[in-house]
Parts: structure tokens; sequence; C-alpha cells
């Protein structure tokens, strides 16, 4: 089996919560060697997060975020542990950091200070705005950038409060879009040997992502209503209820909506002028759920999922999280994964969520314990000549 393919590439981690740590895990997955740099005595905010444990203090939410890392922890304000740093920089190729903007010059541990330190560094920032505009310096989460980048207003259903999209989707997606960014520099690099600064941020990743509701805005002119589990381009693709539970369906071009409807044996629908192309249909999607309505609830969901499915028709449950993981299709593409800790023992966390053929990844580490490797990282530096050696230290 070949060598991962980012091994010997090394991160410093300067990051806490879930973007930046989530962008690192990845990096680190695909067999990059991840120092996380932490705050002394408390660490990355999240080992304290959540309002559960397993059996040792850090929190559920820092596991799942933090394998194939090391730990090392650094009062960044404090110069010895600064220098620390720089020793590590002239030995990186990735550094990631979310601070505020302003923070990480405050600290001298900003792009141009590191990269005179080393020209090839390619550094990322993760913060709630981007580095520049008016709104740089607002703090910001997951639940705000929602809030500003419109996903909190076409979320859920048409006259209900406002709902979160569950998933994270700004947080993961700023990690997503950084990974990309970086692996790009890295690319660039080869050729111009200099790294680059990449500026990334949880508004523009949920902007990023709105890509069907950005569309309908500017062809419409209306700014996209909460719709429910419909799609904005396509119908009938929702869920629907049948005689016993609900169920959805994707019914989502001509062709399956010609086989959907003889599945269904509605015929006399193909006739019906507001549902006769899929505008037609995105345009009457309300009417056309209800008049399907008492249709889906002559059959279980079962019954109509079974149908539609020999037919080529999408249709599937739905399943809580507790069945997804579970469900034969998770288990087969190896999607929950057992992790050996020195402290838990070993717990469930979710597995690769993109398969390599030639160099699959790798748990190589569990999540560290905060300043795990502190001994072994500083080791390393003074056998490369950047810190002083710690036996000679200590004599």
């Amino acid at each position: 089996m070949s060598e991962l393919p980012l091994k010997g590439l090394r991160v410093l981690d300067i990051s806490q919560v879930m973007a930046g740590p989530f962008c690192c895990m990845l990096l680190g997955d695909m067999g990059a060697d991840v120092i996380k740099i932490e705050p002394p005595r408390t660490g990355d905010s999240t080992r304290h997060s959540m309002g559960f444990r397993l059996k040792g203090e850090d929190s559920p939410g820092f596991l799942a975020l933090n394998r194939n890392k090391r730990s090392i922890t650094l009062d960044l304000k404090d110069d010895a542990d600064r220098a620390v740093l720089y020793a590590l920089v002239q030995t990186a190729d990735i550094v990631v950091e979310n601070a505020r903007p302003g923070v990480a010059k405050r600290l001298g541990i900003d792009y141009d200070t590191l990269a005179a330190l080393n020209p090839r560094l390619i550094y990322a920032s993760i913060s709630g705005f981007g580095q520049t505009g008016p709104w740089a310096q607002r703090p910001g989460f997951d639940l705000i950038a929602q809030a500003m980048s419109g996903v909190l207003s076409s979320n859920g259903f048409p006259g209900m409060e406002p709902a979160k999209n569950s998933i994270a989707v700004a947080d993961l997606g700023a990690g997503l879009f950084s990974v990309y960014g970086i692996l790009s520099a890295v690319i660039g690099r080869q050729t111009s040997g200099r790294g680059q600064y990449i500026d990334a941020s949880l508004l523009e990743a949920a902007m990023g992502l709105s890509i069907w509701e950005t569309t309908e805005y500017w062809g419409t002119g209306r700014a996209p209503a909460p719709i429910g589990s419909a799609n904005r381009m396509s119908a009938p693709y929702q869920a629907v209820r049948a005689s016993d539970d609900w169920f959805v369906i994707g019914a989502a071009n001509q062709g399956l909506w010609l086989t959907f409807l003889k599945v269904v044996e509605r015929p006399e629908l193909q006739e019906d002028s507001r549902y006769a192309t899929n505008a037609a249909r995105v345009a009457n999607r309300q009417l056309l759920i209800d008049d399907l309505a008492p249709t889906f609830l002559t059959r279980t969901s079962q019954e109509w999922i079974d149908a539609l499915l020999a037919a080529g028709v999408p249709a599937a449950p739905i399943l809580d999280y507790g069945e997804a993981v579970v469900s034969e299709q998770a288990v087969a593409r190896e999607m929950v994964m057992q992790v050996p800790h020195p402290v838990e023992g070993e717990f469930k966390a979710l597995g690769f969520p993109v398969k390599m053929r030639g160099t699959p990844q790798e748990l190589r580490l569990p999540p560290p314990l905060l300043n795990e490797h502190d001994a072994e990282i500083r080791r390393e530096l003074a056998e490369r000549g950047l810190l002083p050696d710690p036996a000679e230290a200590a004599e």
C-alpha cells in the first residue's frame, strides 16, 4: 500500500471548537502530521463543552474533531512559549488559526510574521466574517453565520419560528473550504516555491453552499421562503405522509415523473397543465402534494418505497441517527469506527466519508490528552537544532 498522500506535511492547528479543528483533522486523516497548539490548563474550549461525558474529562465533541493530532500547550502571550511556536513554524507547511481578526497580529503569530520565518508557509485564517469588511470584528458562530447568510431565513416551514439547519453547515463548510484552499496552495507551492495566506469565513461558507437559494432569488427577484423538506428546483421531491409514517420521494425529472405516475396509478395528472412540466410542478408544488396526499394514505410507507424503488424512482424512509449509523449501507461503508483512547478505552466516531482506494485514510492517533506530546515535540525540535536540548538544559 502506498503512503498516505499528505505524509510529510506538518500542520500547526492553532484553532478551537469546530471549523479549524475539523479542517486539521481531515488533513491528519490524509497523513499530515498535525500538532494541536492549545492554551495551557484549559486547552481547546471544546474539551469542556457539551452537557455529557463518557469516562474522561474531554467532551465527546472534542473527541469527535481531534483524532490524528498531537497536543502541546503554549501560552502565546509568553515570549518563551512563542519562541517554541516560532521553532515549530520553521518545520511546518501549514498553519490554521481561528482567532478574531487582529488577535494573531497582536500575539505576533500573524501570517506576515510567520512567513518571514518560513516563506513556504501556507497560513489559513478562519473567522466568522473574514478578515476584511464592516463585519470583520463581529463575533461569529455557526448560528450567527446561518442567520446573516440567508440560510436561517429559508429553512424550516412557512409561518413557523426560524429553524436552524441542525448540521453546522457554516462551521463545517468553512473547514471544508479551508481544506480546499490549503491543498490548492500546496499544489501551487510546487511551482512557486512560496506559501500564501488563506482567508476563510463561516459567513462565506454558508453563502457558498446556498446555490439553489441564491439562484432562485436572482431568477425570480424574491427571497426564498422556507419550504420544509421540498426542493426549490424540482417536484415532487420531498417528504410525504403514508398511512403509517412519513417517507421521501424524488421524482426529480420528467422521466421519473412519468414513471412515478404509473406507480401511484394517477395517469390523469399527466394531462393536467399545472403539472405538465417540472417548472409547472415547482410553481404549483403545494397543489401537487395536496392532490397526491389521499393516494399516499392508501398504503404504508414501506409499501410505497418498495413499489417506487422497483420502478426506479428514488424513495426512502426517514431514519433517525440511531437508525442511520447501524443501517446496512453505513455498516458496509464503514461509517462508524471504534477509536481506542487512553482514558475512554474506546469510543465510537464517524468513519472517513471519502474512500481512497490506493491510499485509504488511517486512524493513526486517538484524540490527544491535553499537552500529551509536549516532551516528544520539544525533543524533535531540539534534534533539529531549533530549541535547546532538554537534557542539557536540565543539567
